[in-house]
């Protein structure tokens, strides 16, 4: 071999003794998601011997993927940590049955339920970051935010596996949502498409900081807003417009919009107007 290539190697080597390796295949961690997604909304019912049997062994690599990643843990510390979480799951599997049901009434497009569990984005996040969440809150490190950002890759929509969202929840359309990292959002909030909950500036030292905004219950915030600050406040029953830009705390039933109006014309208004040129 040439002597470029091994020095490299062996560089590589001892990079990787200083924690520069992947720790674990991440396509493990969503196979798991998606054998736990079989098991809360599977093709068709399964008894109860079945469920029984798939809840164990999803138990089982549960525990495996957590000693892969936490190798500090004994196997007992990692078997008590996948007891749990797991001891959360019914808990967030009725969440997720309102945030479904919630779409299903408020979206006209949608005809049932399980339209929202296998075609809407939007259910699909929602779904993986409370599974995350779940996870995260244990001071598990990682694995939760393998899965949002799988989510994140699959529906266009990235929400930090530590943001805080009430139940129900309803994200339409969805791509190009942006949650952040110390986010709050209440109840009964509604949110589309390109709607970014972010910081005011980033800087590492503000890491232990709250970064992003807080939406009070009962909030729509329309396509494309972008609400910023770790003090800003959306007080409950307000209605966000769509490209609206935020950084300062709204009052509870507010209205927000452009300040700038389109131009409406009639038929037989526009016909000595070029609208468009080349």
């Amino acid at each position: 071999m040439e002597p470029e290539t091994t020095r490299f190697l062996e560089s590589l080597h001892q990079s990787q003794q200083q924690n520069w390796v992947r720790a674990i295949d991440s396509t493990k961690i969503i196979e798991w998601l998606n054998r736990l997604f079989c098991i809360l909304f599977p093709e068709k019912a399964l008894d109860v011997a079945s469920m029984e049997t798939l809840w164990l062994q999803s138990k089982s690599d549960f525990t495996a993927l957590l000693l892969k990643i936490l190798k500090d843990k004994s196997v007992s510390e990692i078997s008590e940590l996948t007891a749990s979480i797991f001891d959360t799951f019914p808990e967030l599997y009725r969440q997720l049955q309102q945030d479904a049901q919630a779409i299903l009434d408020t979206d006209p497009a949608a005809d049932c339920i399980q339209e929202i569990i296998n075609s809407y984005p939007g259910f699909t996040a929602i779904a993986v970051y409370r599974i995350a969440n779940a996870i995260a809150s244990h001071d598990v490190v990682l694995l939760p935010r393998i899965l949002t950002e799988y989510a994140h890759s699959k529906t266009g929509i990235d929400i930090h596996p530590k943001a805080t969202i009430g139940v129900p929840f309803v994200i339409d359309h969805g791509t190009g949502i942006v949650i952040g990292e110390t986010s709050i959002i209440g109840k009964n909030v509604h949110i589309y498409q390109g709607v970014t909950l972010g910081a005011l500036q980033v800087d590492k030292s503000m890491s232990e900081k709250k970064r992003h905004p807080t939406v009070e219950d009962y909030v729509v915030i329309y396509a494309n807003a972008t609400i910023l600050g770790g003090s800003t406040i959306i007080g409950n029953h307000s209605i966000i417009g769509g490209n609206t830009f935020i950084t300062k705390s709204v009052n509870p039933n507010s209205v927000v919009m452009q300040a700038t109006k389109n131009n409406i014309l009639n038929s037989e208004e526009n016909n000595d107007i070029n609208l468009f040129s080349i």
